[in-house]
Parts: C-alpha cells; sequence; structure tokens
C-alpha cells in the first residue's frame, strides 16, 4: 500500500523525542546502572523524518490519539523496540500498569503517602514509561491519576501513550469528574497532544479466515468440535489459574494451553481486568461459547467483553467463539449520547429503543473492540498465533 501521511506525521513525532531524549540520556540517568551501556544508534531508520527539538525544562512526552486500527500501537512499539536496550524504560498496556499500581498501594497502605512511594519506587525502574490504550473507565484510577503522574512527572518521568481519546474526552460522564480534571491539565502540559488523523481501519483490510468465529444455528456444537480439534482430542479438565492479590479463577475445561468457557462464566461475574491478565498468562487460546447482542439490559458484561478483548489482543492470544451476530453487529445497539435515536412517539418503535444503550464511553469504545475482533480471526493474526505457539511447544518439549 501506499505511505500513510497521517503515521508519517506520528513517525516525525515520535523521532524528535527519540532525538531528544538520546541528546539528554546522561542527564536524565537514562542508563540502566545495572547494564552495560551500549553504543547509542541516533541514526536509525526513521531518520528520514527528522525534527529535532530543542531543549527545554523538562522534556515533554508524547500522547498520539486517534481511531481505531490506525497504527498508534504498532508506531509507539517501534519507537521503543529502537531505544537502546540498557536505558531504563518499561512497556506496558494501560490496564496492567493500573493493577500494578493498585497492587503497590495496597503494599503501603499503612503508610501517609503511600501513591508518593509507589511513583518513587516505579521512576527508579523506568524514567521512560510507553503506555498503550489510555483509557479511564474506572472512578479509582480516575481519583489518582493526577498526584500518580504529578509525583511521577515531579521525578522526571517521560510519558509516551496511545489512546482512541482526546485527552479532553477522557473519562467523559464519569462520576466525580471535576476531581479528575486537573489531571488532564497536567497530561497536555507534559505531553504533546499529536492526532493521527487517518481513518482507515488497517485492522479490517485483512481478510476473514473463517472457523474460528461462528454465528448463527449449531454455532455452539460447532465450536465444541473446532476446541475438540485444535486440543488435539485430549480430556479437557478443570483447572484454577492464580491472579493478583491471591485471587483464584476457576477455568471449567482446559487442554493444551487452551481454555473454554461459557460467555457468563467470564462476563456475567464479578470479573475484570486481573482475572483476564492472569488467564493470559497460562492459557494461549480462549474458546467462549455464547457471545450475545449488547443492549441495555447487559451493558456491565458488554464492559466486561471489551476489557477482555483488550487484554487478549494485548497478549496475543486466539479466540474462537459462537456469537449472536457478526462481529459488527453485536454493538449496534450500544450508542453515544450523539447518536442516540430521539424519542418517538409510535409503541412499536418505543420498543426497538428499548434496549438501545446509550453510554458515551461504551459506544466510543466497541469501534476498537469491533477493530481487534475482526483482527483476531484474520489470517494473519491466525498465523502469526501458530507462529507462535510452535516455538513455545519447541521450548516446552526441550524444558
Amino acid at each position: 500500500m501506499a505511505g500513510d501521511r497521517n503515521q508519517e506525521r506520528a513517525l516525525k513525532a515520535l523521532q524528535a523525542l527519540y532525538d531528544e531524549l538520546t541528546e539528554n540520556a546522561s542527564v536524565m540517568e537514562l542508563e540502566d546502572a545495572g547494564s552495560h551501556p551500549t553504543e547509542r544508534q541516533r541514526n536509525w531508520f526513521w531518520t528520514s523524518f527528522l525534527s529535532k527539538n530543542k531543549s527545554t525544562s523538562f522534556i515533554r512526552g508524547l500522547y498520539l490519539y486517534g481511531g481505531v486500527g490506525t497504527g498508534k500501537t504498532m508506531l509507539m512499539d517501534l519507537f521503543y523496540d529502537e531505544l537502546p536496550k540498557s536505558w531504563k524504560k518499561r512497556r506496558t498496556h494501560f490496564h496492567d500498569f493500573m493493577l500494578n499500581v493498585h497492587s503497590r498501594l495496597q503494599k503501603q497502605r499503612n503508610l501517609s503517602d503511600p501513591l508518593r512511594i509507589v511513583a518513587e519506587d516505579l521512576s527508579k525502574e523506568a524514567v521512560l514509561l510507553c503506555l498503550d490504550e489510555f483509557m479511564v473507565t474506572d472512578v479509582a484510577d480516575a481519583l489518582i491519576l493526577n498526584r500518580l503522574f504529578g509525583h511521577l512527572f515531579q521525578r522526571g518521568i517521560v510519558l509516551v501513550t496511545t489512546s482512541n481519546r482526546a485527552p479532553d474526552k477522557l473519562y467523559e460522564g464519569g462520576l466525580q469528574r471535576d476531581l479528575f480534571l486537573p489531571f488532564i491539565a497536567l497530561l497536555k502540559d507534559r505531553c504533546i497532544i499529536h492526532e493521527i488523523g487517518s481513518s482507515v481501519d488497517y485492522r479490517k483490510l485483512s481478510s476473514n479466515e473463517g472457523g474460528f468465529y461462528f454465528c448463527g444455528e449449531g454455532a455452539g456444537d460447532l465450536l465444541k468440535e473446532k476446541f475438540r480439534v485444535i486440543t488435539d482430542g485430549n480430556l479437557a479438565k478443570p483447572a484454577v489459574v492464580e491472579v493478583v492479590m491471591g485471587r483464584k479463577l476457576q477455568v471449567p475445561f482446559s487442554a493444551n494451553g487452551c481454555a473454554f468457557f461459557q460467555f457468563h462464566e467470564l462476563c456475567e461475574m464479578p470479573l475484570g481486568a486481573a482475572d483476564y491478565i492472569g488467564l493470559f498468562k497460562k492459557f494461549h487460546t480462549l474458546a467462549l461459547e455464547g457471545i450475545p447482542s449488547f443492549g441495555s439490559h447487559n451493558r456491565v458484561a458488554a464492559y466486561r467483553f471489551v476489557t477482555l478483548i483488550d487484554v487478549m489482543y494485548e497478549n496475543r492470544a486466539r479466540l474462537l467463539c459462537s456469537a449472536e451476530d457478526e462481529p459488527t453487529g453485536l454493538f449496534k445497539r450500544c450508542v453515544t449520547i450523539a447518536d442516540a435515536p430521539k424519542a418517538r412517539s409510535s409503541r412499536a418503535s418505543k420498543s426497538e429503543d428499548a434496549d438501545v444503550c446509550v453510554d458515551n464511553e461504551l459506544g466510543f469504545a466497541k469501534e476498537r473492540t469491533i477493530s481487534r475482533l475482526t483482527e483476531m480471526i484474520s489470517r494473519p493474526y491466525l498465523e502469526e498465533h501458530a507462529t507462535k505457539i510452535a516455538h513455545w511447544s519447541q521450548q516446552y518439549q526441550h524444558s
């Protein structure tokens, strides 16, 4: 395909930050004292997009946002991978980062200012922090972000992050959002805000493999047969997964690194990102039976499903499932306020609108979920997964 000008502009912003970090690496103490410094590769392949910034009192990070599937994560990972391995840097998903923060806070809960201690520890581990999919939906996260990042920025942390939402749209409509607004101002002060204006969802350009996403009559039976095939007919047994803070997740059936759940067992129970992250530390494939279409009657389950797909995608896990509709149809009744149907007078029309879920966060997040679902059942994604599993199997056999 021809080059994407929107991605090229984002590359220029990342290149400028790369150069500024390299120029100030010693002052910022980016080198890990425990490693052997290597020659910094300043002339990497993005150099054709060179655009240096002059040093300021602090180095501003980058907040890269835009539509789903436009390459934000790919570009950030490209930037991160080209940085010297000896630098104190960390790349993680926003979900994982916040779970880690809350876990650390639990251990420091008896102190007068545990956030300050947690921030101090984090800044010792990494000077450059790269967070993927910055999205705030949890009030517990929203209420601590300003103080947490205030401490981090005071200690010289540089933040690079991706998001589907502009900073001013973060946590829109959330509880006590007025207390969250100072964080938005802080974020805009410490990061250059860069929008990828592309309207192309590259994930949807891959042809669907089929055979892993079943809908319609008999979908559940097809899913069970597929699960039997990919586990080589081995007897599926219950398993237990350890998650954070001593919690355990019961897996109904598992075999050969594959787990089988009914939809309600994962998304209608009081589970969250921590449980899903623990699950995919142990399993590389999920068979999920009975994904419904979403609306106001199962709004909470829809949120959990969005989180589940985010965690699976971040871990490059494989999904096979049975569903009530194709990916594009699952969220058709979940809309933003702007897209909500106007009040209609007829009884039939009111009945049609009864299950419409008007929710800005969910109405926005669904586009990312649909895009990721589409990619996860595409041929390139499944081929990548097959290569990963073959490598894993070889290591397992030799261990």
